[in-house]
């Protein structure tokens, strides 16, 4: 059975920082795109950052410069460091993978971790 497990959420003060990780586990064959999604409340759930299988990056314009994503292949985990943290940076993020795996047959499916609270407050 494939799953994301992720950790590093909580509550830091503005200007903190915080580490997200995200590890799959299963029957994996091979992981393609991977990325962080986070949601507000009554929001819509945005794409933060992705990286691909090949490591090339991209961001949402809200957090470039204070975050970066990196994965450890070997590991099948990708890392979220996110600093200098604000207030609008409020969420739960979500972890998301493409991955070639065999739940039942051997398919290409979407994976998401179960999310991770991440509140940044004085």
């Amino acid at each position: 059975q494939v799953q994301l497990v992720e950790s590093g959420g909580g509550l830091v003060q503005p200007g903190g920082s915080l580490r997200l990780s995200c590890a799959a586990s299963g029957s994996i064959f091979s992981i393609n795109d991977m990325g962080w999604y986070r949601q507000a409340p009554g929001k819509q759930r945005d794409l933060v950052a992705g990286i691909t299988s090949g490591g090339s990056t991209n961001y949402a314009d809200s957090v470039k410069g204070r975050f970066t994503i990196s994965r450890d292949n070997a590991k099948n985990t990708v890392i979220l460091q996110m600093n200098s943290l604000k207030p609008e940076d409020t969420a739960v993020y979500y972890c998301k993978a493409d991955i070639f795996a065999r739940d039942y047959v051997w398919a290409l499916s979407t994976y998401w971790g179960q999310g991770t609270q991440v509140t940044v407050s004085s």
